[in-house]
């Protein structure tokens, strides 16, 4: 399927019949491998004229922020799917491939125009919160030396702790290891000889004991950071070390959990914004529409999906549908700029046009 689609009115002379046979006679006999697909919107309330500049603006403003409800939704479900390693499903809308669902678009008399609330968006911030704790405990877990949980890589019997004495933990970078062997005795006063012990060793880091009277530890620190040791604040607990366990399986568990009922959840979403979205994009028509050609409606819109290299072309099959009056004023570089924005795209065309980005 295509991933980018224009949504395009061009202005009725005659009737709607005979300039979609015309245009469809004209994009097969110069773009052939251009899909074009009837666009089929009801006929909508109009309003004033003031209502419908005000509608363009808050459409503009409200179709992005379903867009990108739309992508985030589809980006969510494609890393839920990776992480769970399941394989992946096609997205569809009512039953019917999204792509299929925008080239075939019927009205929905039932939903629209009154807007479905998103409100179980809020599900993908649980999701997102839990994962996020998740990865802050593995970057402990898993982080270097100088960042990690400690609590796994030290032993009861490593740690003593006493009326005078207690045992500091420095992290040494690799290459100084013989600097701290050869002078952590000598940092402060009353250091236990020897007591420094190697437990563990990553790719930057060594983590040592040290074992010195508690009254100099605070000079001992001083002195380690001045030499280019860290010391890590550190109190065993076996009760803590469990707490943590818990912890972790909790989380694990509850991430799996809602893990789950999301993916559920997006499949599910993703069909209904995109409906939003896709509604949202025929009010567009409309209404830019009638601000371009004026009343009564009377528009034929439609849906392109041209190559790249074809774009060009395409563009001036479009233009020529479009009576000279328009096509000047919309080529005017003087006139284009306040005007610009009611399509929707960068550049202005005689005749309503914006993209479609499905991915």
């Amino acid at each position: 399927m295509a991933s980018r689609y224009w949504v395009v009115s061009l202005p009725v002379q005659n009737s709607p019949t005979s300039l979609w046979n015309r245009l469809q006679e004209q994009i097969s006999k110069h773009s052939f491998d251009t899909p074009l697909y009837r666009f089929n919107i009801p006929n909508l309330r109009v309003g004033t004229l003031d209502s419908l500049l005000a509608l363009s603006d808050e459409l503009l403003k409200s179709n992005s922020f379903v867009e990108g409800v739309s992508h985030k939704i589809r980006r969510q479900i494609e890393d839920l799917e990776r992480v769970s390693g399941v394989e992946s499903s096609s997205l569809t809308v009512d039953g019917v491939p999204v792509d299929s669902y925008l080239t075939r678009f019927v009205w929905d008399e039932a939903k629209y125009p009154t807007m479905s609330p998103l409100r179980e968006i809020v599900r993908v911030a649980e999701y997102n919160n839990v994962r996020s704790q998740l990865n802050a405990i593995n970057r402990k877990q898993s982080g270097s030396l100088a960042v990690r949980d400690l609590s796994s890589l030290v032993k009861p019997e490593d740690i003593i702790t006493s009326e005078h004495l207690v045992t500091l933990l420095a992290i040494v970078p690799k290459y100084s290891q013989k600097d701290w062997l050869a002078n952590y005795e000598t940092l402060t006063n009353y250091v236990v000889p020897r007591s420094s012990k190697l437990l563990y060793e990553d790719n930057e880091y060594a983590l040592y004991t040290v074992t010195l009277f508690g009254r100099v530890a605070d000079n001992f620190r001083t002195a380690a950071r001045e030499k280019g040791f860290q010391i890590r604040d550190f109190e065993y607990s076996s009760e803590a070390q469990e707490s943590r366990k818990q912890e972790l399986d909790r989380l694990v568990h509850d991430q799996d959990n809602l893990r789950s009922s999301l993916l559920q959840w997006c499949y599910t979403s993703y069909g209904e914004v995109f409906s939003s979205w896709m509604h949202f994009c025929a009010v567009r028509v409309f209404a830019e529409s009638i601000l371009r050609y004026g009343l009564p409606p009377s528009f034929l819109a439609c849906v392109l999906a041209p190559s790249a290299k074809g774009e060009k072309k395409v563009r001036s099959i479009l233009e020529e549908f479009c009576d000279s009056t328009h096509s000047t004023f919309w080529k005017s570089e003087e006139e284009v700029g306040p005007m610009a924005g009611l399509g929707g795209d960068a550049d202005a065309h005689p005749y309503v046009s914006f993209t479609i980005n499905l991915i």
